[in-house]
């Protein structure tokens, strides 16, 4: 079931992994095999999920997880915003604090939202490096 899924979906909850495989099967049906499908899946999951470190969270509340996502298709191609590469920036700044935390962040406290943000944004990316980086040494 997680073979064909990036590797930050496969790390996550069986629920993550169903909501970008069906959005995919989906979206491949309506716009083929390619990017856009895969874009479609991931903006499905950004609904739903967060992304901490390496993997995808169930989110508190659904929804659009940055300005790029709450603007729907097809003004969000129109008018293309910067997207927060999965973290929720809507969350409440309690919620992004606590992620920072959890990530290993120094004193969140101190950052404003944006920046909480943007240090998540890194610290994912990160993680994710490091974790891509064990699976291919692993699969040696």
């Amino acid at each position: 079931m997680r073979d064909d899924v990036p590797s930050t979906v496969a790390r996550s909850d069986d629920k993550a992994v169903r909501t970008y495989k069906k959005t995919l099967q989906s979206a491949e049906e309506s716009y083929g095999d390619g990017e856009r499908a895969h874009r479609t899946a991931y903006a499905s999951l950004k609904h739903t999920h967060e992304k901490v470190g390496d993997h995808w969270e169930p989110k508190e509340h659904k929804g659009p997880s940055d300005p790029q996502a709450a603007q729907g298709a097809p003004r969000s191609l129109d008018q293309p915003r910067g997207t927060a590469q999965g973290v929720d920036a809507n969350a409440s700044q309690a919620h992004l604090k606590d992620v920072a935390r959890r990530l290993g962040i120094e004193d969140p406290q101190r950052l404003d939202r944006d920046d909480l943000v943007k240090a998540i944004e890194k610290a994912n990316e990160r993680v994710t490096r490091r974790s891509r980086e064990k699976d291919r040494r692993d699969c040696r």
